[in-house]
């Protein structure tokens, strides 16, 4: 099987995984707890903290620990858009879309930018929505379905410019680990997930900064410092910092991961593709207008290949609502595959993922 889906979900890193099972099978105990065990669990949940707030330059920065990026977007969103307006991007993950939509029933009014051609935000329209009464600016650094990477750190900089007291979100999913970067004095907040970068499913993080006041989704015991009550999962946090510090340097791995998205563009044919080349490397998204992604999605499953067909989280959906507001017709919203790598994958694997997707194309044509 060759793996082409990586950002829907890494493969989780073995070492990451053999390391935290002893919280598993042998330092079960609950960091809460007052006796020895349990101090040096919670002395691993801090330096898990530490190790992973290191990888994005944390300064005067906490982490609070949660079960994913959505709920970790979801904190940012209903702890800082309490009134006026909110502002973010027609673009966004579903966890921010879909929260920006339920701020109206909480008497905030949600506005959404329009997107270019390549899935970045429109910084201008976006600025223009921006008044005295914006309570919270939110926009994603890399888009999960192109690969476009938005400049967070000069679109904050405007954003203050402007009203100096909205805060500023980012989420962070698909752009942590993978694109080299530290937080500016501009972002007020940060989401990431474990998952995408050889982590276990059900563990993400709010970076935020110290000074800065969230509330609580979950309430009870008080853990992570009040915003986040329920026992930790210390095997899922464990494991997110031993995959983060697997995964490696960011910088370091984009010559590779360049190199296998250059690898499979040379080798297709028959599709168009929509991410941009100077998007994340991480992303190739294409299409092959009058097909349909979810039968090629299945020829190339039976071929050992696979690869998605947009968001994982928006899989129920037809056609997909981002590249919609990219403004591409239905025709070629039909026909979307998008590809996704690890520094796992090989050349090889790019050339002859890039080839089956291509003879796919030409079959499922000859088909109809």
């Amino acid at each position: 099987m060759i793996y082409l889906d990586n950002a829907a979900t890494t493969r989780p890193n073995e070492e990451a995984v053999a390391y935290a099972e002893q919280f598993l099978r042998e330092s079960y105990f609950n960091p809460s707890a007052l006796y020895g065990g349990g101090f040096a669990v919670h002395s691993e949940l801090e330096k898990a903290r530490a190790e992973l707030l290191s990888r994005i330059g944390g300064g005067e920065r906490e982490l609070v620990f949660t079960s994913c990026g959505t709920e970790a977007d979801g904190q940012a969103i209903f702890s800082c858009a309490r009134r006026g307006n909110a502002v973010t991007t027609a673009g966004e993950h579903a966890a921010v879309y879909e929260s920006f939509r339920e701020l109206k029933n909480r008497g905030v009014e949600p506005r959404f930018a329009p997107l270019n051609r390549d899935g970045s935000v429109n910084t201008e329209k976006l600025l223009e929505l921006v008044d005295g009464q914006t309570s919270l600016v939110s926009v994603m650094h890399v888009n999960n379905e192109t690969g476009a990477v938005n400049d967070i750190d000069k679109i904050a900089e405007e954003v203050k410019k402007r009203t100096p007291s909205a805060i500023f979100h980012s989420d962070g999913v698909q752009a942590f680990g993978k694109i080299p970067y530290c937080l500016s004095e501009n972002i007020d907040l940060y989401s990431v997930s474990a998952h995408k970068i050889g982590g276990i499913k059900g563990t993400g993080a709010l970076i935020k900064k110290k000074q800065l006041a969230l509330r609580p989704l979950v309430f009870g015991g008080g853990q992570e410092r009040g915003l986040r009550s329920g026992t930790e999962n210390v095997f899922g946090i464990v494991a997110f910092a031993r995959a983060a510090a697997a995964w490696g340097d960011a910088a370091a791995l984009l010559p590779h991961i360049r190199r296998l998205n250059s690898v499979f563009r040379e080798n297709l044919s028959g599709v168009e593709i929509l991410s941009p080349e100077n998007g994340s490397p991480y992303i190739l998204t294409l299409s092959a207008a009058g097909t349909r992604g979810e039968v090629l999605q299945r020829m190339l499953w039976e071929r050992g290949i696979v690869v998605g067909t947009g968001s994982a989280c928006s899989s129920k959906s037809r056609h997909s609502r981002v590249l919609a507001a990219c403004g591409y017709p239905e025709r070629m919203l039909d026909g979307v595959l998008r590809v996704s790598f690890s520094p796992d994958n090989t050349e090889e694997e790019a050339r002859i993922g890039a080839e089956a997707i291509t003879e796919t194309v030409k079959e499922f044509r000859g088909k109809v």
